[in-house]
């Protein structure tokens, strides 16, 4: 087991990050490395509003986007431990319409429909991106859902049980940014007989202490919501928001379960930790196993990363910053993080930009680099 240095982790994150916020590449941020329970290094960076002085505090609550969809296969496995589903059972067993899909693709801005769904789509396939559900080009639909549709969670799943799959399930694998985490939270509420944040609140956030973890932040929590941030010609700039709203122009109603919750780096850090742990008594040891080994035949998805449950595995040392084992995912604003279970070990990284996001931002990239020289 390899053992970080502190005052290298320390050297590395503040002369990265510092250069960052003077060159307005980020408003703020901030971040945690946890090795053997111990916090190794934590700091915060920049401000809460971009292109001001103003403090970041500790507490502040962020956008993480696709960082939700660890937490919905979370869920998934909760329920899975408790054997009220299993992870092979069939998506058409559970909801309306999953059955005999059309496959099609969207050329010239339009679908064309290319063949009919051969394979039957399971619960693993939703969480593997591999479904083919609102995956690929066919994702793109989701900009076309009316303001019903997409005024909650139940609207998704009903508008892509009428719409064609990407692909037949397991024969590709394209990333779903929605549609079939969705799908999967939807499955949930029927096996648990629960709305969806209900459940996340009961059975993950509350035993975890994840007080600030929500699809919909109270008068207290937006406050604490820190602003957007954007590079406009070398500035540091604040983007305004719709007032009330956290992922895109999606209403709070809508439990995205791929993209929908706020959070701090307090309560992602629980949630690391927790898999780190072998899910603390609320999932199963074998289903965090399964969560953080690749599901993805390389046959269709190869290279050095492939999909757990949820979550990106890094696979091989062809990777170059972060060695085999490590599982983790990022979120379109910038928030990332990962766990390293051979090194004891959990790193956290927020932010909230539009400029740098995603699995492929520059800041995600780095800190894993900074994080990886600190041994």
């Amino acid at each position: 087991m390899r053992e970080l240095n502190s005052k290298k982790l320390a050297r590395n994150i503040e002369s990265r990050i510092g250069g960052d916020i003077s060159a307005g590449r980020v408003g703020g941020a901030l971040v945690s490395v946890v090795q053997h329970n111990k916090i190794i290094y934590e700091g915060s960076f920049g401000s809460f509003t971009p292109g001001d002085n103003d403090e970041l505090p500790m507490n502040t609550i962020f956008r993480i986007a696709s960082m939700t969809k660890p937490v919905t296969a979370a869920a998934v496995l909760i329920e899975a431990s408790c054997g009220r589903l299993s992870l092979g059972d069939l998506v058409s067993d559970y909801l309306d319409g999953y059955r005999d899909l059309k496959i099609g693709k969207i050329t010239d801005g339009k679908v064309t429909i290319t063949g009919r769904q051969q394979t039957p789509i399971r619960i693993y396939h939703l969480l593997t991106h591999t479904s083919g559900i609102g995956s690929g080009d066919i994702g793109d639909l989701r900009w076309v859902m009316n303001d019903e549709q997409k005024s909650s969670m139940e609207g998704s799943v009903s508008f892509y049980s009428t719409a064609p799959l990407g692909f037949d399930p397991y024969t590709a694998q394209a990333y779903a940014a929605t549609a079939a985490f969705d799908a999967a939270a939807a499955i949930i509420e029927k096996t648990s007989d629960m709305p969806f944040d209900e459940y996340l609140k009961k059975e993950l956030f509350e035993p975890l202490g994840m007080t600030d973890t929500t699809f919909s932040p109270n008068e207290d929590q937006f406050k604490r919501l820190i602003d957007l941030h954007d590079l406009k010609d070398g500035e540091s700039v604040r983007v305004p928001i719709l007032p009330g709203y956290v992922f895109a122009d999606y209403p709070t109603s809508y439990t995205a379960a791929g993209a929908g919750l706020a959070s701090t780096l307090d309560d992602y850090k629980r949630f690391a930790a927790m898999l780190l742990h072998g899910g603390q008594g609320i999932i199963k040891p074998e289903y965090v196993e399964m969560m953080s080994s690749p599901q993805v035949p390389q046959l269709i998805m190869p290279g050095s990363q492939r999909w757990g449950l949820g979550v990106r595995v890094i696979c091989d040392s062809s990777y170059r910053r972060l060695p085999a084992g490590f599982f983790g995912w990022s979120g379109a604003y910038g928030t990332h993080f990962w766990v390293d279970p051979a090194d004891d070990l959990y790193a956290v990284y927020m932010k909230n930009s539009l400029y740098d996001g995603g699995s492929g931002a520059i800041t995600a990239a780095n800190f894993e680099e900074d994080v990886e020289r600190g041994f």
